[in-house]
């Protein structure tokens, strides 16, 4: 199998992030304006925190990209956390005298967040590592990479996008046509990422909601791979499914709890025959066609030619300014969970980042099918396969 892969290091307060992607062919076309495009998207959405007032993402390549294609190596993203000026006695690589004055310790865990858990596992007498590597800071890396397998997946007609279908109790009550979508992503002003400007006020009003209360809010986003092409993944282990592989990279995000694929949770409660997508034939274009795409592009663990649509739940985040019950680490005393300047609602953002998951999973599922060292012999593979589905 060819192996895509990606590692991500670094802290949300520390110098930089670090991201190495291996398994890109040679000679893909790469461009910074585009994956700085994709890392400003992050950064948007009405209630974000103040963090986004101070960070202004730009990826720093420094290795595996010359004259502007890859060229075959592992490639070295860095992502610099300007924040860092205001931790640098606090989270040292060093030790120096007098350092323990300055450290920020987090004495209170954080219902929700990976607090606890991560001070018992790791033995440490406070959550501010712990915190610091949890951090959905970190996807900042993931969508670097995200946007060098989007640029990839373009050179063969696929795209990703994502926009927003419920935040709190303000939910889009309809599909949303792909035409909408890549509306969306052209915006230069995003508030909440919905396609229908009612509803987005209904969403922008939950958000107003939670601020007057101390409160957070979280929804639901949708993920659309665009011209997908028939076959990819496979049904023959249970590792190899796609849908299996995409529902892990979207849980994998920060304050996801569930992921469906397509329209999963109403076919879970429908008949059977309310739930599938009927097979029609196309004579005079000479190809099969669906009636709907309920399997959001996904049967028997293989991409069938349409759409795919992943959708990812994700929770409100876990820091609130009116912070819940909790325990004082060192008392064990009942006290109030720590305060860290954290995002009352971050939706859009997680919509973008899901973008990245899923696109990273398909360039993988697409390369495992059809290899290749470089762009060139990728294409071929890829052109002669579609030869053989038009054949059929």
């Amino acid at each position: 199998m060819f192996m895509l892969r990606f590692e991500t290091a670094g802290e949300s307060h520390g110098e930089t992030l670090a991201t190495i992607l291996t398994g890109l062919p040679a000679g893909i076309p790469v461009s910074l304006d585009f994956i700085n495009r994709q890392l400003w998207r992050r950064q948007q959405g009405y209630g974000r925190g103040g963090r986004m007032k101070i960070e202004s993402d730009k990826a720093h390549i420094v290795s595996g990209v010359r004259h502007s294609k890859t060229i075959g190596s592992p490639i070295a993203i860095l992502l610099q956390n300007r924040d860092w000026k205001n931790w640098t006695e606090a989270l040292p690589v060093e030790n120096f005298d007098g350092s323990g004055e300055k450290a920020k310790p987090v004495r209170r865990p954080r219902p929700g967040h990976a607090d606890l858990a991560g001070v018992l596992k790791y033995n440490f007498p406070d959550a501010r590592y712990v915190l610091e590597r949890a951090s959905a800071r970190e996807t900042t890396s993931r969508v670097a990479v995200g946007a060098l397998c989007k640029l990839f997946l373009r050179e063969f007609g696929m795209t990703v996008l994502s926009h927003v279908v419920a935040l709190g109790n303000a939910a889009l009550g309809r599909d949303a046509g792909w035409d909408e979508i890549e509306a969306l992503a052209a915006k230069d002003e995003v508030l909440l990422n919905c396609v229908d400007p009612d509803t987005e006020q209904k969403m922008k009003a939950e958000v107003d909601q939670a601020y007057k209360t101390g409160d957070t809010r979280g929804g639901i986003f949708e993920v659309v791979a665009h011209n997908v092409t028939v076959g990819l993944g496979a049904h023959v282990t249970w590792d190899s499914r796609l849908d299996g592989k995409l529902a892990q990279a979207i849980m994998s995000m920060q304050a996801l709890k569930a992921v469906e694929i397509g329209r999963g949770m109403v076919s879970a409660v429908s008949p059977g025959s309310k739930s599938q997508d009927t097979i029609h034939y196309n004579k005079p274009e000479r190809e099969f066609e669906r009636g709907s795409n309920r399997a959001g592009g996904l049967e028997g663990g293989m991409t069938n030619g349409e759409d795919v649509v992943v959708r990812g739940y994700i929770k409100p985040i876990s820091t609130l300014r009116r912070p819940l019950e909790s325990v004082d680490l060192e008392t064990r005393e009942p006290s109030f969970a720590a305060y860290e300047r954290s995002d009352v609602a971050v939706v859009p953002a997680a919509g973008v980042i899901g973008e990245a998951m899923v696109a990273i999973v398909l360039a993988g599922a697409f390369l495992e099918k059809f290899g290749g060292d470089s762009l060139q012999e990728t294409r071929r593979n890829f052109e002669s396969y579609q030869e053989q589905v038009r054949a059929y």
